[in-house]
């Protein structure tokens, strides 16, 4: 299948380790678990920084292989998720950088379609949150949102 906005057509992709025990982990999932809760409550650190830190300096490769559940999975339990997804956020941050850029730079036609391109993207997202309940319904995106979660 092709790529959404170009017509690459890559099959490449990283590999999860093919066995769920590790000699070289030393934590037990009870553990592992521990130390996600840890890092978002005193760090306040996301999901995705959490997964990092774990695997650099901890040497675990994959929460989800040791412990048979997602990291977001980890934070739900203990009711820790923040209230927006980490991806939709990060969208939403890439919107208000190139909102202004554009509107500083009327002339910049390749920022024009980047904003078009970034705001179909979230609305996706939106939609899909929408879906599976981690957004209220009411939830919608608009500009005076973006900048009230941005800022």
């Amino acid at each position: 299948m092709a790529r959404m906005y170009s017509r690459a057509k890559g099959k490449s992709k990283s590999v999860k380790p093919a066995k769920s025990t590790l000699s070289w982990v030393r934590y037990k999932p009870e553990e592992i678990e521990l130390l996600v809760v840890k890092l978002a409550k005193h760090d306040r650190l996301t999901p995705s920084k959490i997964g990092l830190v774990l695997r650099d300096s901890y040497g675990v490769p994959s929460v989800k292989a040791l412990c048979k559940k997602s990291i977001t999975q980890i934070l739900q339990e203990h009711k820790l998720l923040p209230e927006l997804p980490e991806d939709l956020l990060s969208l939403m941050k890439k919107y208000v950088r190139v909102r202004k850029h554009y509107d500083e730079n009327k002339q910049d036609l390749s920022a024009k379609r980047g904003l078009q391109l970034t705001e179909s993207k979230i609305r996706r997202l939106v939609k899909y949150y929408h879906k599976s309940g981690r957004l209220p319904k009411e939830w919608k995106f608009s500009v005076k949102t973006v900048r009230l979660y941005t800022e």
